[in-house]
This record gives C-alpha cells, structure tokens and sequence, in this order.
C-alpha cells in the first residue's frame, strides 16, 4: 500500500524560506516519478513542480520558477521540496503525489502559510 508522509509546512514570513520533505514507501520509489501539488483557501490543486524517476529531469510551474527547487534521494525514499523567495501568494496545502498509475496516489498534505 502506498503511503506518502509530508512535513516541513508551517507558518513563514514573506522572503522566508522553507523544505518540505515527504516520505514514502509500500512501493518501488525509484521507479516512478514524482511531483508536489498544492491548493490554496478556495481554488483546485495545482501543480508545483515535477521530478523524474531518476531525479534526471524536473519541471516548474512558471509561478515558482527560480525559487523552488524538487529533488528526491532514492536511497532513502524521500521527496523534498526546498522553497525560497516565499511569496503569500504560495500559501496553501502541499500535497507530495506519486504517479503510480493513472490514478496517481496523494499524500494527506503539508499546510504553508506564507505571512507577515
């Protein structure tokens, strides 16, 4: 059974930094890429940032572009997400999502609140 643990959220001023850390296990991590969603008071999930099985390749929402950063380490099954250049505009519920299947498979989330 897949299970994904995030941690790391917390309440950050703006300019602030912050890693979020997730980690797996119940599959063969190494094998499946990964990536972090987040959703903010009122809207969908949107994603983040995106990271290929191998950690080789990495995709950016234009948003967070230049200041996130996802990398994973597959020796030790965790997925990490280091956040600089906070914004309040990245407030929200970060979600660490594996793309096992069609279906992907979700953490329960990482609350970020970005706030002076």
């Amino acid at each position: 059974q897949v299970q994904l643990v995030e941690s790391g959220g917390g309440l950050v001023q703006p300019g602030g930094s912050l890693r979020l850390s997730c980690a797996a296990s119940g599959f063969v991590f190494s094998d499946f890429g990964m990536s972090w969603y987040r959703q903010a008071p009122g809207q969908g999930r949107e994603l983040v940032a995106l990271i290929s099985s191998a950690g080789a390749s990495t995709h950016y929402d234009d948003s967070v572009k230049g200041r996130f950063t996802i990398s994973r380490d597959n020796t030790k099954n965790m997925l990490f997400l280091d956040m600089s250049s906070l914004k309040p505009a990245d407030t929200g519920k970060y979600y660490c999502v594996a793309h096992t299947g069609p279906g992907k498979s979700w953490g329960q989330g990482t609350q970020v609140t970005v706030s002076a």
